[in-house]
């Protein structure tokens, strides 16, 4: 079973950084590409960022890009997302998703997924 845990949400101010992380369990950790989605409240769930296995290849939506940085360390089966410059439409409850398929912006391409950490950016 394979299980994503999501940490380092919280409340910042516009133009903070913070870092997520998401450790995920189970089976063999550098098989999976993993992806960041968010949901602010009455939106639908959107991409923010993607990372292949092998971690060479990333992804992310036009909304971060420049702002926030996608990586992974195997040795702690662990991925990453550093989030610079925050802005209040940042706002949302980040959820990191795991799959042995190819890293990919698609929300159903997704098997495994965590319950998710809140960030809040304050104006």
């Amino acid at each position: 079973q394979v299980q994503p845990v999501e940490s380092g949400g919280g409340l910042v101010q516009a133009g903070d950084s913070l870092r997520l992380s998401c450790a995920v369990s189970g089976r063999i950790f550098s098989s999976y590409a993993v992806g960041w989605f968010r949901q602010a409240p009455g939106k639908e769930r959107e991409f923010v960022s993607a990372i292949s296995w092998g971690g060479g290849r990333t992804y992310y939506a036009d909304s971060v890009k420049g702002r926030f940085t996608i990586s992974r360390d195997s040795t702690k089966n662990t991925v990453y997302l550093q989030m610079n410059s925050l802005k209040p439409e940042d706002t949302a409850v980040y959820y990191c998703a795991a799959t042995p398929q190819g890293a990919s912006p698609i929300r159903n391409g997704y098997d495994y997924w965590g319950q998710g950490t809140q960030v809040t950016v304050s104006s």
